[in-house]
Parts: C-alpha cells; sequence; structure tokens
C-alpha cells in the first residue's frame, strides 16, 4: 500500500460528558459493553486482491471507545482517516491465497445519551467551518423541489433554529416508515419525495429528507451514521444499524434529530401525531443513550485508502472489493457476510 504510515493514526481515547437530561428523570447509567464484528469474504482462493473497509467508531462527548481489537487472517490491515469527512475506518487487504478470508473487529464501548435541550444562548454568525454543510450533494441536492418545499414551510421563520424546528415538524407530518425498505435505504431525496403516496422510507432515507430541507433553508445539517446496541444483555445487533441526524445551532454547536425514531415509535405503537408528541418532543434535540456514532457526513464517497468501483453511496456497513468490483453494501448480498454482536457490562455513569 503506497505510504500507509501516511494514514495510520493512533486513538486518543477522551473522558466523556454524561448528558443531564432524559424524557422523564436524569439518566442513571452509561450503556456499555463489548461490540464485535465478525466479517467473512467470500472471494476464489487463489485471489490477490481483495480488499475491506469497516467504520471505526472513535471516542467523543458520549462514547468512549476502548480495548480495540482486530483478528483475522489478513496480509494488512490499518486505521485511516478519511481527510473529506473526518471519519475513520478500518482498512484490511488480502494479497495471498487464502481458503477463507475472515476478520474480527471487537471493541468495549460506552455510551451515553446525547441532549441539547437549552436554546437560551444568542445566535452568531456561522463559522466557516460548518459552510460545507449547507452545500448540495448528489445525494442531497438544495435546489428544486426541495427548495420549494424548504421555502414554503420555513417562510417568515428568521432564525437558524426557528427554520430548523419548521424542517423537523414537516419532515415529521409528512413522511412515514416503509418496513418493505431494504436495510436503512438509500436515502436519494430527489426520488423520495417524488414518490407518489407520500414520502416512505427507513431511517437514511427521512434523515437525508431533513438533512436536504435544512441545508435548503439556510441550516447546516449532516447525517450520522451509528449502531444500535440492543436492550439485551447479550444480544445479535447485526439489523441494528441506523442513521440520524444533526443540524448547527449558531451559538450552541451540533444538535441531534431523529425524526426517523419518530415516525418508527409512530408505527411500531399504532400512534398518530398527537400520541406521537413526547417522542416528537424528545427527538428534537436528543438521542438515546443506546447508540454509538460510526461516523458523520460524507455521501456519494471515496474511501482511505480509495476504492475503486465508485462512489459509494454511505459509509455505514462494512464495504468490500474483490479484484475491484464491489460485493454489496448489505450482508444479504451474499459475499460479504458479517454479524454484529453486543456483550453488556453496564456501569454507572460519573454525577
Amino acid at each position: 500500500m503506497r505510504n500507509k504510515s501516511k494514514y495510520i493514526l493512533t486513538l486518543a481515547f477522551i473522558l466523556f460528558a454524561l448528558s443531564t437530561f432524559a424524557p422523564s428523570a436524569v439518566l442513571a447509567k452509561a450503556r456499555g459493553g463489548v461490540v464485535t464484528f465478525r466479517v467473512t469474504i467470500d472471494a476464489p482462493p487463489d485471489n490477490t486482491d481483495t480488499r475491506l473497509w469497516l467504520p471505526y467508531p472513535v471516542s467523543d462527548g458520549a462514547q468512549v471507545i476502548e480495548d480495540v481489537r482486530v483478528e483475522g487472517n489478513q496480509t494488512y490491515h490499518g486505521v485511516y482517516r478519511d481527510p473529506a469527512t473526518g471519519n475513520m475506518a478500518l482498512y484490511a487487504e488480502w494479497t495471498r491465497p487464502a481458503a477463507e478470508r475472515r476478520l474480527v473487529l471487537s471493541f468495549r464501548a460506552t455510551v451515553a445519551e446525547r441532549a441539547v435541550k437549552d436554546f437560551s444562548a444568542p445566535e452568531t454568525s456561522l463559522p466557516v467551518e460548518v459552510e460545507d454543510y449547507l452545500k448540495p450533494t448528489r445525494f442531497i441536492p438544495v435546489d428544486g423541489r426541495v427548495r420549494e418545499i424548504a421555502d414554503e414551510i420555513t417562510r417568515g421563520r428568521r432564525t437558524v433554529l426557528e427554520r430548523a424546528t419548521a424542517v423537523y415538524d414537516w419532515v415529521v407530518e409528512n413522511t412515514y416508515r416503509d418496513p418493505s425498505v431494504r436495510g436503512c435505504g438509500t436515502g436519494e431525496v430527489e426520488v423520495l419525495l417524488a414518490r407518489k403516496g407520500g414520502v416512505g422510507g427507513k431511517c437514511a432515507d427521512i434523515s437525508s429528507v431533513f438533512v436536504a430541507l435544512a441545508r435548503a433553508s439556510g441550516v447546516p445539517a449532516r447525517e450520522v451514521f451509528g449502531l444500535r446496541l440492543g436492550a439485551a444483555d447479550r444480544a445479535d445487533i447485526t439489523g441494528g444499524h441506523h442513521c440520524w441526524a444533526e443540524f448547527y445551532r449558531p451559538g450552541l454547536g451540533w444538535v441531534p434529530v431523529d425524526p426517523a425514531d419518530v415516525r418508527k415509535a409512530m408505527l411500531a405503537k399504532g400512534l398518530d401525531l398527537d400520541g406521537a408528541e413526547p417522542y416528537r418532543e424528545y427527538f428534537f434535540g436528543a438521542v438515546d443513550g443506546q447508540r454509538i456514532v460510526l461516523g458523520r457526513g460524507g455521501r456519494a464517497l471515496h474511501l482511505s485508502p480509495p476504492q475503486r468501483d465508485g462512489p459509494l453511496n454511505y459509509f455505514m456497513y462494512p464495504y468490500a472489493e474483490v479484484d475491484g468490483r464491489a460485493l454489496g453494501w448489505l450482508a444479504e448480498q451474499g459475499r460479504l457476510k458479517f454479524k454484529v454482536t453486543f456483550e453488556a457490562a453496564d456501569r454507572k455513569a460519573a454525577p
């Protein structure tokens, strides 16, 4: 690999601050335990060009990632930073013939609720470093139908917070969760808004609609790609990938929102909008402490090191190529298989 040492980074683990807001009471515990990814790749035994990328979570203000271990029969592996998004990836390659290709990534994660509920600080001007989160991408347009909807729903709203609230309310009221959508969806906003019968999809779809409308309204926004840890002490969480969003409120910082989980609760519990009001209120400014962040932002991606089979829609699932051809972005596509498990080890958070 060309100049691998240029990219490999050593992670520095930091202390995390536990939020004090919860829907009904102060959060008493941080969720913790061991997460394990087990990946196998189906390639011809004599193949010498098999490559794998895995999202690699890092510590931040609400999660600690430690005791990271990598095992397998790969020829080489390293941790790389994507210069465009700042997200990290575990990269592995197999350059020698092998009867099978396998890799195991495990780490201990301790996570807390993320909440921003005090918006009393005055709004300031937008910092230069967030201006990229106002720009369109291949999957996040800000003109055409998106602009029309954004202008309509934010008319008369002057502040960033007012516009973000209007966008969130519109997304909650005008989308629905579609269980038939595969995985987390593709997040193709123009396709979603053009569908007859309403804007239906999964979490990546609904979150992408929020991000597109927010950007078109002058509100910096980005997707957050993560993984739910599950409620059980031991669980298969392979299907636990989840996408939500954040918007930037100047003078305050990034604020989490999860309209997709509002719609998920409505479907699961048979709620109308009135019945869903507690979820709607909570998920504007907070997400629960049952999830880890794998990465933020970035669509139509070129990974680091770069893949060869074209841009990647988003990077939340394991991604692999054999002889430069992608094996797909969901485990059920066959040749790329992965299983994710969680074993809890809850401990009390600092007061």
